[in-house]
This record gives structure tokens, sequence and C-alpha cells, in this order.
């Protein structure tokens, strides 16, 4: 369980609630969606301390339909019309709390959605899933941590519309918007000059929002920025990584300008990644993935840094790769990204500070013990955070419980992943085929998840294919308007 968050009167708890909220009249409350979208409401204060411990009904249709709205094509068990879509419980999490900087600072509260009638959480809530995972180390007496990375594309509003960008885009063609910044440009000192109000209000925002940025700079592409956010435990970091994603589309409204998180928003240019960094400590801290001393008979001296625990948790998160795509790679535009000679890992890979590879090790010698982690290059910035940290640990535990061995050989330095047999298997080319072998009976993603959250977030997935089989395409229109 996350720590409470600190306040001027010490971590929310039920005891000081009202004295946290006393000169406030209102509350924001939301939970997280499958598609990593935070959906919620304002209420009145007293109407939230009359909730604040024994929840209240919240919805269950936001589980029931897609990002748009559009209910599932095939009505899954959480929310259905044969249930009523009926109300969920929605419990606050104080731990969670804190104000919106950009909405007169109206305090904030994240929920746990909960079943209304076993009072346990519901298979696809978001939060719940990696607190499920998490349960699993913690009765081994451990924790884990997590950093997040995520590149975006960024679009001035058009100047002619007084419209938003998604309803200008339904009469115009998408690369007339015109990007940020033009040109290749990462790390550039100049490039954020041009909007450095709105450069330094998201980093500013970001800290006074509990989301904090450890680095901030542009990305090589046409108004491309990338953030890292700050390191820390594994549950608020995922919390973290979707409040940020918040920050950064509240704050652009006021500069008329517009953040892209898709994977692939750019033909002929890099995806936005969505890294994840990840390792397991000790109860004191420590820790578990480094090796107290370098190991010379290791079978690949990528890995002669990294603990036996280290090991089987790699050999893990490996063997189950293919079956949890569609949780790191969620829409049909995500394969966009997932393409050779982009930038972006295509096959079951690892390797030691290896960039191209699905799995990077950090590791000493290349750094010290204590920052010794996986990164996870696989992830678009168009991913749930908490899917995607719940995979990667319930993946990895998973090869600790079972002592898994590494089966596939690190790639060499310079070596690509193109997707022979002899350099790793071929991830998923589609939601399609993701989608499939998420859901298979053998499947990895079953075995980890459980029936219920596969059979669920599959079965959005599925509607996702479904809409992207029946769309016609302007690459289509103008391929065969006159030549068929």
């Amino acid at each position: 369980m996350a720590a409470p968050t600190p306040t001027a009167d010490g971590p929310v708890t039920i005891e000081n609630l009202a004295s946290v909220l006393e000169n406030d009249t209102m509350v924001k409350l939301a939970g997280v969606d499958v598609d990593g979208i935070l959906r919620g409401k304002l209420i009145s204060k007293k109407k939230f301390m009359s909730i604040a411990t024994a929840g209240f009904g919240f919805c269950s249709v936001i589980f029931g339909w897609d990002m748009h709205d559009q209910t599932y094509m095939r009505e899954l068990k959480i929310s259905n019309a044969q249930n009523g879509y009926h109300d969920l419980l929605a419990i606050p999490d104080f731990s969670s709390f804190r104000r919106i900087p950009w909405e007169y600072n109206v305090p904030f509260f994240l929920v746990d959605f909960l079943d209304p009638d076993t009072k346990k959480p519901i298979c696809a809530c978001p939060r719940g899933l990696i607190k499920s995972q998490l349960a699993k180390l913690s009765n081994a007496g451990y924790g884990a941590m997590a950093g997040a990375e995520y590149e975006f594309f960024q679009f001035r509003n058009p100047e002619a519309s007084s419209t938003s960008t998604a309803a200008y885009l339904q009469e115009n063609p998408p690369h007339q918007l015109p990007a940020l910044t033009e040109g290749m440009f990462g790390y550039s000192l100049t490039r954020p000059v041009h909007n450095k109000e709105y450069y330094y209000d998201v980093f500013k925002t970001c800290a006074a929002f509990d989301c904090n940025i450890e680095g901030w700079h542009t990305e090589s592409g046409p108004g491309v920025f990338e953030a890292a956010l700050e390191f820390g435990e594994i549950a608020q970091m995922a919390d973290r990584a979707a409040l940020f994603k918040y920050v950064v589309k509240s704050v652009s409204t006021g500069y008329g300008i517009t953040p892209c998180f898709m994977a692939k928003p750019k033909q002929g240019l890099p995806g936005n990644s969505g890294h994840m960094h990840v390792s397991l400590v000790d109860r004191d801290g420590k820790n578990l993935f480094a090796r107290e001393t370098l190991d010379e008979n290791a079978k690949w001296k990528d890995i002669a840094g990294l603990s036996d625990l280290g090991r089987h948790f790699l050999a893990g998160v490996l063997e189950g790769l293919p079956d949890i795509m569609p949780l790191l790679a969620p829409t049909i535009n995500s394969y966009k990204r997932l393409v050779e000679n982009f930038w972006a890992p295509v096959t079951v890979s690892w390797g030691l500070e290896h960039r191209a590879a699905s799995v990077r090790l950090i590791t000493p010698p290349t750094a010290k013990p204590s920052a010794t982690r996986f990164e996870i290059r696989v992830p678009g910035a168009d991913t749930n955070p908490h899917f995607v940290l719940a995979a990667i640990l319930g993946l990895g535990w998973r090869g600790v419980e079972k002592k898994l061995e590494i089966t596939t050989p690190p790639l060499a330095m310079g070596q690509d992943v193109g997707g022979d047999a002899d350099r790793g298997q071929r991830l998923a080319k589609s939601l399609k085929e993701a989608t499939a072998r998420f859901t298979a009976k053998d499947s990895i993603a079953r075995e980890v998840f459980g029936d219920d959250f596969v059979d669920h977030f599959g079965g959005t997935r599925e509607h996702e294919i479904r809409l992207y089989d029946e769309a016609v395409t302007d690459w289509e229109v103008k391929r065969y308007i006159e030549t068929v």
C-alpha cells in the first residue's frame, strides 16, 4: 500500500481530513479506466465527507464503453445492459491526496473501484490490478520501485478554428495540423525557448501536483518533448504517470497546444515511447537486482552484475512478453511504432545497456548497485501505466517463483532486432495478433492475471479491432479511388 501523501498537517487520514479540507467547498474525485483515462467528477465537500470512508456509487459504464464513450460491441461482464450498467463502489484513496493548481487548488483524490456485492476490487480496475501484483511481492517481504519516461508530439491548435483540435480533425486532414516546432532537434537548448512559458509551466505544475519531472528535454522530432518522471514506489509511480498526462493536457489548453501521446502520430518519423524502469527492493530499500560482486562465471557477461533473483525476474519477463502485448501496445496505432529500424524493439530481446532491445539491463559495472534495474522499452506513450507496471511485476515475479532461466542470448552491441530466428521471437505485428495470443486458453496472461481480467481487457481490444476493421482510411481512398 502506498504511503499517505504528506500535507502541512501531515499524512491525510480520516482523523485530520476535516482540518485538511477546512477552507474548501468542493472536492474532485477520479478513477482510471482500462485505457488509462481519468474519469471523475466534482462533488461538494459535504457530500465527500459523508462518503470518504464508505465510498459512493460510480456508474460502471466507464468499464462498459471505449475511449469515445461507445459501448462495446460485445458486452462484457462488469458493465452491460443486462445488469443495467449498475454502480460500482468507489473508495477514495487518502494517500493520493493533492491539490489541482490550475483549478483553484481544489482538493483531488484518486479512487479504487470495488464490486458492490463482494467489496473486492473489480478485475479491470487498473489501480487494483497493480496492487494485486504487489501483494505477491509483499508476502515475500519485497517491494518494487519504478520510473517512467514519456515522449509526446505537440501540435499548435488551428488559429482559424474556434473548435477543439479533435473537432477540427473531423473536417480537415491531420497533416495540416502544425507542429509546435519544425524539424529534428533532440536535446536542444534553444527550441524550448520558442515556447518557454509553456515549457516551464508544465515542469512547475507537475511539481505542484506531485508528479514531479526528473528530466525534461526536446526529443528528435517536430514538436516532440520527453519527460522522465521522478523515480519512486511502483504503485505511486503508476498514479503519477497517469496524472502526468492529465497535467500536460490541462496546461496545454491555455497555450493553444494539443499534446499527442499516440504511439505513432507521423509516418516516417520515430514514434512516442513510454519506457518503464523497474527494480525490486527489500524492506530496508536495498536493491535486490544487484549482485554483491560481479559473477565471473556468468553464462553471459551482460548478467555478471545481476543477482539470481534478477535473472529469474528477467527470464519471467522475456518468457511472458509475447502473451501480454495488448497491455504494452493497446491500440491499433501502437503497432505502427513497433516496426524494424525505427528505434523500437520488435523481438523478445535483452542486453546490457542495449537500447535496441526490448529489455535494457542497467547493472554494474556500468551503473552503481543501487541503480540496478530493467528498462522495458516495448511500451509506447499510449499505454495505461498501471497495466504496464502490473504486467512487468506479474511476469517477473512468475519467473522468480518458478526459478525460470534465461534462454534467449543477449543482443550484441550493434546488432539490430530484425526478427530473425536467432535474434529472439518476433513480437506481434498487430493488435489482432496480440489479442489472440493474450486471450488464448494457455496464455501466460491468464496464469498471471486470471481469466476475468483477460476476458474483460481482451474484449475491449476486440472492440477496438472491430472498429478498425470497419474503417475506411485516407490511405485506401487515395490509393484505390481511381486505379482499381
